[in-house]
């Protein structure tokens, strides 16, 4: 960290996956966490497993913030209401005072195996809403109040995937979600330099969560087969968000893919 006071973060889709995976490694490590999610009961099971990963530590293996006790505080949250949104960063700014990180990582990937033609509209809105909408409307509010604050500033890392790179068979929503949000992502960096506010994005191919658990045995490929994939230990890509959100503000890591290595992804097409 840039200084020694505790960090403040808000983890978006924290209730399970790669959101808990961030949010426990970020409360072991010394920062103080609003968990924001659709369930509030997954929220507070986060909470607990941060707690038990501390009780867990030795001496000395984790960082203790100077002058303020580290400290969770759920929220539940759809981040596709701009209401909840707002509740969400009033109930962040209300507890702790600041707002020094977000980890907009809410998002969903929709109907799997739909052909395009057949993809409902509906569902289309649920994975625009959910991924893009809500995460512009999370960027918005953090940079508001990283542009209000006093000292000024802070990061926002987008949660992308290499879906915004390259597309899987049939994933048209969640593809054209994550291409924009790598857009957004680079106007927010540009947009938030007078106001020393950073923001970077992490693109993650097959971490192991319940959403990627179906590869491990079979997954549609490109060329209409279907294959068994490996997979990565999501604390992995916790701890890469981590390093990304302890830079000083001075210094960005612009993007960065981590994938697990022997996934079809560099090849794929």
């Amino acid at each position: 960290m840039d200084d020694h006071r505790t960090k403040i973060a808000i983890v978006t889709g924290a209730g399970s996956g790669i959101g808990r995976a961030v949010a426990v490694e970020l409360l072991r490590t010394g920062w103080s966490v609003t968990l924001a999610g659709r369930r509030a009961e997954r929220l507070e099971e986060t909470a607990a497993l941060a707690r038990a990963a501390l009780a867990d530590a030795s001496p000395g293996a984790v960082e203790e913030p100077a002058g303020k006790e580290r400290t969770s505080l759920c929220v539940r949250t759809d981040v596709s209401r701009p209401e909840e949104v707002a509740a969400l960063f009033a109930a962040t700014r209300n507890h702790f005072g600041r707002l020094d990180l977000l980890f907009n990582n809410a998002g969903t990937f929709g109907p799997g195996g739909v052909p395009f033609e057949e993809l409902p509209y509906e569902a289309w809105r649920h994975v625009v809403g959910t991924n893009l909408d809500g995460a512009f409307l999370c960027a918005q509010a953090a940079y508001r109040q990283m542009k209000e604050q006093d000292p000024q500033g802070g990061r926002i890392i987008n949660n992308g995937s290499i879906s915004a790179h390259t597309p899987r068979p049939r994933s048209a929503a969640y593809t054209a979600t994550k291409h924009a949000l790598t857009g957004l992502t680079k106007s927010l960096s540009l947009d938030g330099r007078p106001y020393r506010i950073v923001c970077g994005q992490i693109d993650i191919g097959n971490a192991a969560t319940d959403m990627t658990s179906p590869m491990t045995t079979g997954a549609l490929q490109a060329n209409g087969e279907v294959a068994a994939e490996p997979v990565m230990d999501v604390e992995d890509v916790a701890r890469t968000v981590r390093h990304m959100a302890e830079l000083p503000l001075e210094a960005n890591v612009q993007f960065a893919t981590v994938l697990a290595s022997g996934m079809p992804y560099v090849g794929r097409g």
